[in-house]
């Protein structure tokens, strides 16, 4: 009979405490999986930002070989298709602007010049020039958009100067 008193007295305070219990678990684990969501999201950004950086550097690659002599203004902005994980389908699509003539020098005619002894003696047949190449690079799937400069130095004869946009 006195067990039964006892039993009668609790008044089911075991399961409010284990429902508390239960809420502030389920509301830690929710924050939890929020949180790591967000740094997905934030990998996945960087990561379609390195591959884009990667496609505009591919794509100013190709167009450091061409010859800056016979540079038509008319045909810039150029666009370039670049796939990057080799799937024979266009990842990114890489503007590029009209490479730019920063500066341009005579030539030093022999290697002592170049480490600064007589660097005032020149070729005056060869100039040396400086470049700026400008690529966008853009991804319409991720949304992901970079663009990318280049400078380059190129050594061009007199006859090329003359006809260079320099």
């Amino acid at each position: 009979m006195k067990n039964q008193h006892i039993l009668s007295r609790q008044s089911g305070a075991t399961l409010v405490v284990g429902l508390i219990m239960l809420v502030s678990i389920t509301l830690l684990m929710i924050s939890a999986f929020s949180l790591s969501g967000g740094n997905l999201k934030a990998v996945s950004n960087m990561q379609f930002r390195n591959e884009a950086i990667a496609a505009a550097n591919m794509a100013i690659e190709q167009t450091i070989n061409i010859n800056f002599v016979a540079i038509d203004p008319a045909n810039y902005p150029e666009t370039i298709d670049i796939d990057i994980d080799q799937n024979n389908t266009t990842d990114y699509v890489v503007t590029i602007k009209a490479p730019l003539c920063i500066k341009a020098t005579l030539a030093p005619v022999n290697p002592l010049a170049l480490s600064g002894i007589n660097s005032n003696v020149t070729n005056s047949s060869d100039y040396l020039t400086l470049w700026e190449i400008e690529a966008t690079a853009q991804n319409q799937a991720t949304g992901a958009s970079v663009v990318a400069k280049q400078g380059i130095s190129k050594q061009l004869t007199q006859s090329e100067y003359l006809l260079s946009a320099c």
